[in-house]
């Protein structure tokens, strides 16, 4: 069960998760120790999955980004396809997806020539893989992996 300062304290901490115990138990008006306290519950019961550092993209040469439509046969193994997606570091993300298409990757490369690599090379002679189409993106303006939450999000 979450309650009304969990939920602020969640909020908190997906706005800056290295901020300090001290200024978020300042923010909800409670002892360190009892946000503590709080905090590892959460964790434990599987409400924060962990932690993450942003890495800026352009200062590592990624800045390449894209989302890949791949089509499976359908037939063998998939479970071992999407494994096999997800150990590709260049995949940031896989979807499985309603429609014709079976999975929608989001990568990240350095420039088109090494994606056309990556799609080419890595992901299309996979087994299982019928076919790819590939979205480029050329801009983007807004990224983030906050989970929009209210207060009628309570889980009671």
């Amino acid at each position: 069960m979450i309650d009304d300062v969990s939920l602020k304290i969640l909020k908190i901490l997906q706005k800056k998760a290295r901020i300090p115990n001290v200024e978020v138990a300042r923010q909800v008006s409670m002892a360190p120790s009892a946000v503590l306290e709080r905090i590892r519950k959460l964790e434990k019961t599987g409400l924060i999955d962990g932690y993450e550092v942003r890495l800026n993209p352009e200062r590592f040469g990624k800045s390449q980004v894209a989302f890949i439509k791949v089509r499976t046969s359908g037939k063998g193994d998939e479970h071992g396809l999407v494994e096999t997606l997800a150990a590709i570091a260049q995949v940031q993300e896989i979807h499985y997806v309603a429609g014709a298409d079976s999975y929608l990757l989001k990568v990240r490369e350095t420039d088109t020539k090494a994606l056309g690599r990556l799609v080419r090379e890595r992901i299309a002679p996979l087994k299982g893989v019928v076919s790819t189409s590939t979205t480029i993106v050329m801009n983007t303006f807004k990224e983030t992996a906050r989970i929009p939450i209210d207060d009628q999000d309570l889980i009671r």
